[in-house]
């Protein structure tokens, strides 16, 4: 009741003799619930100050450690039509192994003996090399022949020139006899006309004289136009050198024009003949590209282009292959805030799709069914969903990840931190605080140094 008169109830009736007082106000009752009370608030404050292992949790999915274990496409890397399959889903290939063929698309490439007659190109262009080779040797041989009769015309045009100038020297050796004779004959004239006129001289004599001088001097004149004769031969010789040289001069340029013009032909047929082997190898290499090969050993997951007679473009894929052994790792997601926590060669517990486990994320001592993993890669740039990327291996120093899981199935992975007191936890996640910001020994330890 209230007890708003002074008048009390309890001190003037007696409800001790009524059974339902005797069973709520028995003291024995507030003994044991005071006990209980008391036990848990002490279990409680205990509880508080055990520790308690602050984690970052992230979702992710299994994949493989090294990037060529990972699940494939087969791309063609040119368009075509296929035309047969040689395997099926869920086969095992090795590595090597055709599984489709196709063929090609592409009018260029129709003519099934489209590598033949290229051959027979590369060889027609490469007998045209030999003919431009055999040309260029006949032209040199005729360049040499050239050099070597210019060589002999102009010795022989320099005899005659070293010949004329010798003569030129006895003709005007006596051109100068000729003329000494004239001066005799002139004086013996005059002495012979002074002793006719003295008497001492016949009329003949002086006669005999006189044609004795005109004979003379018809001498000197022959002398002398031998003598330039001789001197005209020189010039001769010397016009005759030079003509031979602008002659000769002329016959080798040409025939060196002939042998650049058969070099030249001879260097485009060699790039024709490489440009036809190089089309040679390309469409060898095109034909072995119509028998789609397995890259390595797996299985075939997946076809992506089915049915008989399907065309596709270069790049599209066809089939999806996944190895046959691969190192199994964890790829997870954090966010943001978390990411400064983690730190390459920390563990975390992992839990797997289908694996029943108890998680106890605080005491990963006490968790069933986790498994361990080391981070070992750390994405430096965010991801599209707005979180970054952590891979995870597994542990080598626990036990080994189940055999039976596949790439690709999910895992939810808790990332150890550090001890704290369950009461600071409490604090820290009422508050919405992220987990404590440090760095591991062995990082500290090389910044110090």
């Amino acid at each position: 009741m209230l007890n708003i008169s002074n008048n009390v109830l309890n001190k003037k009736v007696d409800l001790s003799v009524y059974k339902s007082t005797q069973r709520v106000f028995h003291k024995r009752h507030y003994k044991y619930f005071n006990g209980f009370l008391m036990g848990s608030a002490i279990f409680f404050i205990v509880v508080l100050f055990l520790p308690w292992t602050q984690n970052v949790r992230g979702k992710g999915a299994l994949t493989t450690l090294k990037p060529d274990q990972r699940p494939q496409t087969i791309q063609s890397p040119i368009p075509g039509r296929i035309e047969k399959w040689y395997v099926q889903e869920g086969d095992f290939v090795n590595k090597g192994d055709t599984i489709l063929f196709i063929s090609d698309i592409k009018n260029e490439y129709f003519d099934p003996k489209l590598v033949e007659r290229t051959g027979d190109q590369i060889q027609a262009k490469e007998m045209s090399v030999v003919s431009y080779e055999g040309k260029v040797k006949a032209l040199n041989n005729q360049i040499a022949a050239l050099a070597t009769e210019r060589t002999l015309k102009l010795e022989q045009a320099k005899n005659k020139l070293l010949q004329s100038k010798l003569k030129v020297k006895s003709d005007s050796i006596d051109y100068i006899a000729s003329k000494t004779n004239l001066d005799i004959a002139e004086r013996q004239f005059k002495r012979t006309e002074q002793l006719q006129e003295e008497g001492l001289k016949a009329v003949t004599d002086v006669e005999e004289k006189r044609l004795k001088l005109q004979e003379t001097q018809a001498k000197l004149i022959a002398q002398e136009n031998k003598l330039l004769t001789s001197r005209n031969d020189i010039l001769n010789a010397t016009m005759e050198i030079n003509r031979i040289q602008a002659e000769y001069t002329d016959k080798i340029s040409k025939a060196q024009s002939d042998m650049y013009t058969a070099q030249s032909g001879q260097y485009d047929s060699r790039a024709q003949v490489t440009k036809l082997e190089n089309q040679y190898t390309n469409y060898e290499m095109r034909n072995s590209m119509y028998y789609i090969k397995a890259p390595q050993s797996g299985y075939v997951n997946k076809v992506l282009q089915a049915g008989i007679g399907e065309t596709f473009k270069e790049g599209d894929k066809l089939v999806g292959i996944m190895p046959e052994t691969y190192d199994k790792a964890v790829e997870i997601y954090i966010t943001p805030l978390d990411l400064p926590l983690m730190h390459k060669g920390e563990k975390a517990r992992i839990q797997f799709d289908g694996w029943p486990a108890i998680v106890f994320s605080g005491w990963p001592n006490a968790s069933y069914g986790t498994y361990s993993g080391v981070i070992i890669a750390i994405e430096t740039f965010i991801s599209p969903n707005g979180k970054y990327r952590v891979l995870l291996a597994q542990d080598p120093d626990d036990k080994p990840w189940p055999e039976q899981l596949r790439v690709g199935s999910g895992a939810n992975a808790i990332a150890l931190l550090e001890d704290v007191p369950i009461w600071y936890e409490l604090w820290r996640q009422l508050n919405g605080f992220p987990p404590n910001y440090y760095q591991p020994e062995t990082t500290i330890n090389k910044d110090k140094k």
